[in-house]
C-alpha cells in the first residue's frame, strides 16, 4: 500500500492553514519526503509521523519554500541519535547539503549520502526491488526537477490457465510466481503462459514550472498526478508568464497524460476560497481534488 500525506500545500508564503511545500510518500518501510519547506518537522509531528523514519528526501529545487526545512530536520535526526544513512536528492544536492551541514553546529552522528539530480531526459535517480523514482528537469527560475514514483510490477498467477492442469493451490505455484517454469503431472507450464505482471502504482509530483510538452509523457497514465496550481488562469498576463502552473494548465496536463486522478497543491496565499480553482480545473478534467495540509491519500 502507498500512503501520501500532504504536509504543506502553500507556495512562497505560508498561511494560517497551509504550510510550505512538503509531502510524505510511504510504501511499507520506505518513507520518502518530497520537498522540505520551513516548518516541515512540526507538520510531521502534528501528522503523527516520526521524522526519523524518513529514508529519502527528494528536493525539487532550492527556493526556500521547498527547502528551508532541510537544516532543521537533518540536525534533529542527529540530536535523536540517528545512526542509519539518509539519502538526499536534488539539483546541486551535494554542495548545498554540505553547506547546510557545515553551517550549523551540531554532532553529526550519521551518514548523509547526496545525489545531484540533473535530468534533461527522464532518468532514474533512486530504486530498489520494490520501487523507483524518476526525475525530469523542468522550466523554472533556477534548476528544478519533477519526480515520478513507480511501484514495481508484481508477478501474479494466471489462475484460469493453470486451472486447466488441475492446479489451484499448490506450493509449486510459488516457483512459477518467482519466474521459474514448472512441470506438473507431466505438463510443462511456462512463466509466460502461467503468469502475468500486474503493474505497480505510480505517483507524479510536479511543481514550480511552466507547462511544456515533455511533461505529458512524464506523467503518462499515472495513478495520481500531484501538480501545483499556484494561480488561476484569470490572473494577469504578467503573472501567467511566471514559471508556475495555473489550475487550468494542471487539468490540461492531467487530461493529456491520461492520469487517473489530479490533486492540486502549492497555492498562492491570495486564495482563501479554493472553489474557483477547483471549478477551473474541472472544466477540463473530472477527477480533481484540492490538497489540504494533513490530507492523506491511499493507493
Amino acid at each position: 500500500m502507498i500512503e501520501i500525506t500532504f504536509l504543506g500545500t502553500s507556495s512562497m508564503f505560508p498561511t494560517k492553514t497551509r504550510n510550505h511545500a512538503a509531502l510524505l510518500l510511504r510504501r511499507e518501510g520506505d518513507y520518502m519526503l518530497f520537498d522540505c519547506g520551513e516548518g516541515t518537522q512540526r507538520q510531521l509531528r502534528i501528522a503523527g509521523i516520526s521524522p526519523f523514519k524518513i529514508n529519502h528526501i527528494f528536493l525539487t529545487h532550492w527556493h526556500g519554500d521547498h527547502s528551508l526545512g532541510v537544516g532543521g530536520i537533518v540536525q534533529s535526526m542527529s540530536a535523536n541519535k540517528r545512526r542509519h544513512k539518509l539519502y538526499i536528492y536534488g539539483p546541486e544536492a551535494r554542495s548545498r547539503v554540505n553547506m547546510i551541514v557545515d553551517t550549523y553546529v551540531f554532532h553529526k552522528g550519521y551518514e548523509i549520502e547526496t545525489k545531484d539530480v540533473d535530468a534533461p531526459e527522464v532518468s532514474i535517480v533512486a530504486e530498489n526491488n520494490n520501487w523507483k523514482v524518476k526525475a525530469l528537469n523542468v522550466i523554472h527560475g533556477t534548476k528544478c526537477v519533477a519526480y515520478r514514483f513507480e511501484e514495481s510490477g508484481m508477478r501474479k498467477i494466471n489462475m484460469e490457465y493453470v486451472g486447466k492442469f488441475g492446479l489451484k493451490r499448490h506450493r509449486i505455484l510459488g516457483k512459477l510466481q518467482n519466474g521459474e517454469d514448472i512441470t506438473y503431472k507431466g505438463n510443462k507450464i511456462t512463466v509466460e503462459d502461467g503468469t502475468f505482471i500486474k503493474p505497480g502504482k505510480s505517483v507524479v509530483y510536479i511543481t514550480d514550472t511552466k507547462y511544456f510538452d515533455e511533461l505529458i509523457d512524464f506523467a503518462k497514465d499515472a495513478d495520481i498526478l500531484i501538480c501545483e496550481a499556484t494561480y488561476s488562469k484569470d490572473e494577469s498576463k504578467e503573472k501567467l508568464e511566471r514559471t508556475h502552473f495555473t489550475a487550468d494548465k494542471a487539468a490540461e496536463l492531467a487530461k493529456d497524460a491520461n492520469v487517473k486522478k489530479l490533486i492540486l497543491t502549492h497555492f498562492s496565499q491570495r486564495y482563501v476560497n479554493m472553489k474557483p480553482l477547483l471549478t477551473e480545473a474541472k472544466k477540463k478534467f473530472d477527477d480533481v481534488e484540492i490538497a489540504e495540509d494533513f490530507m492523506r491519500v491511499k493507493l
